[in-house]
C-alpha cells in the first residue's frame, strides 16, 4: 500500500514537470514569435522618409515708412483718398515651398532630419489721385491762354512703391521618439535637437510726387486758371535693402496620435508640435533716400522756384550683431498610409527683433509667418 501512494505521488510530480516543460517551451516560442514578427514589422517599415510641401503664409512685421514733412506736415488735400504713406505697405502674404528628408536606422527610435523652406511675396502698387476732370497724361496740363500755350500743373499725388521679400529657413535635427506612457503604442513623440539657419531679405523701392495746391478749378468742360496764383510741389524717394542671417541652436517636439486605424497600417492621426531656437546673427540695413519741396510764384508771368528747405538726401547703412529668438508650432491632421501620408494644417513662425526696419535710425521689428499648409510624405526603404 506504502509503494503504491509512492509510485502515484511520483507519477503525478512527473506530470507537473511535463506540464511545465511545455509551457515554458510555448512561452518562449510565443517570446520569440512576437519578437519575430516586431522584427518583420520593423523591418517593412520605410526607413527614409521624403516630405514635400507648400502654405501660404500671412506676414507680419514690417518697416519705416516713408513719411517726409510735405506729407505731414500740412492739412492733406481734398482729392487724396488714400495717404501716400498707406500705399506703402508691405504685402501681406506670401507663398512658401518645403522639403524634408527623415531617416530612421533598423531597430532604432532614433530620427535624423534635414529640412527647408523657401519663401517670397511681392507688391506693387500705384496709386495716382488728382482733381476731378483733369486729366494728366504724358506730363503738364496744356492750356491755351492768350492765343499761346501754356503748361499748367494739376493738383495731384501720385505715388509708386513696390516690394519684394524673401525668407529661407534649414533644419538639421538629430530626434529620439520618447513614446507618451501607456500612449506608446498610438502615439509617437519625438523629441529633436539640433540647429538652425535663417535668412531674411527684402527691397523696396518707393517715388512720390505731389502737387497738392495749384489753382485750378473746373466749369464743365472748361478750365480756369489764375497765372499768377502761386502753389508748392514736392518730390520724394528711397531705396532700401534689409536683411538678416543667422545660425543656433534648436529644439523641437514633434508628435502624432493616431485615433482611427494604427500606426503600423496606416489610418487617420492628429498632428502637433513645437520648436524654439536662439539664432545669432547679423542684421543690415542699406538706405537712400531724398526729398525736395519748391515753392513757385510769377512775377510778370515769369515763375519762380523758391526751396522751402534746402534738398535732404542720406544714405543710411547699418550693420549690428543681434541674437534673434525664435518660438513656432503646428497643429494638424494626417492620412496616413504604410508608406504614404498626406497632411493639412496650421503653423506659425515668429522671429523677434529680427529685421531693422528704420530709416534714418535703427529700429528692431520682427518678422512673422503663418498660415495654412499642405504636405505629401513617401516612405522609402523597409
Amino acid at each position: 500500500m506504502n509503494e503504491l501512494t509512492k509510485n502515484a505521488g511520483k507519477r503525478a510530480t512527473t506530470r507537473w514537470q511535463l506540464l511545465a516543460t511545455v509551457s515554458a517551451l510555448s512561452l518562449l516560442g510565443a517570446a520569440s514569435s512576437g519578437e519575430a514578427k516586431a522584427a518583420d514589422r520593423d523591418a517593412d517599415h520605410p526607413t527614409l522618409w521624403v516630405e514635400l510641401g507648400a502654405g501660404l503664409s500671412h506676414l507680419d512685421g514690417g518697416q519705416q515708412s516713408l513719411a517726409p514733412p510735405f506729407l505731414t506736415s500740412q492739412p492733406r488735400p481734398d482729392f487724396e483718398a488714400i495717404s501716400p504713406i498707406d500705399t506703402q505697405r508691405l504685402p501681406r502674404y506670401g507663398a512658401d515651398m518645403d522639403g524634408k528628408i527623415s531617416f530612421t536606422p533598423h531597430g532604432t527610435d532614433w530620427v535624423f532630419s534635414a529640412a527647408v523652406r523657401y519663401g517670397r511675396s511681392n507688391g506693387k502698387k500705384h496709386v495716382h489721385q488728382q482733381t476731378p476732370g483733369v486729366q494728366t497724361v504724358g506730363g503738364p496740363l496744356q492750356v491755351a491762354v492768350l492765343g499761346g500755350l501754356v503748361s499748367l500743373p494739376a493738383r495731384f499725388d501720385d505715388t509708386k512703391a513696390s516690394h519684394n521679400e524673401s525668407h529661407a529657413v534649414l533644419d538639421f535635427m538629430v530626434g529620439k521618439d520618447v513614446g507618451l506612457g501607456i500612449f506608446k503604442g498610438n502615439v509617437q513623440s519625438v523629441m529633436n535637437f539640433g540647429v538652425r539657419f535663417a535668412q531674411f531679405h527684402s527691397k523696396s523701392d518707393v517715388n512720390i510726387q505731389s502737387n497738392p495746391d495749384v489753382n485750378i478749378t473746373h466749369h464743365g468742360t472748361s478750365i480756369k486758371y489764375r497765372a499768377g496764383d502761386p502753389h508748392h510741389t514736392f518730390f520724394a524717394t528711397q531705396h532700401s535693402e534689409r536683411s538678416f542671417r543667422g545660425i543656433g541652436p534648436s529644439i523641437a517636439w514633434d508628435a502624432s496620435a493616431t485615433v482611427l486605424g494604427n500606426s503600423d497600417d496606416g489610418g487617420f492621426s492628429l498632428d502637433w508640435g513645437v520648436n524654439a531656437a536662439a539664432l545669432f546673427g547679423r542684421q543690415k540695413a542699406d538706405l537712400e533716400h531724398h526729398t525736395s519741396g519748391l515753392y513757385i510764384h510769377y512775377q510778370f508771368t515769369l515763375p519762380i522756384k523758391t526751396p522751402l528747405y534746402p534738398p535732404r538726401a542720406a544714405t543710411p547703412h547699418r550693420s549690428r550683431s543681434v541674437i534673434v529668438p525664435n518660438v513656432g508650432g503646428f497643429a494638424g491632421v494626417s492620412f496616413r498610409y504604410p508608406n504614404a501620408k498626406v497632411s493639412f494644417g496650421y503653423r506659425g513662425d515668429f522671429f523677434f527683433n529680427a529685421v531693422d526696419g528704420g530709416i534714418d535710425v535703427r529700429s528692431a521689428t520682427n518678422r512673422n509667418f503663418y498660415g495654412p499648409f499642405a504636405k505629401i510624405s513617401i516612405g522609402l526603404g523597409g
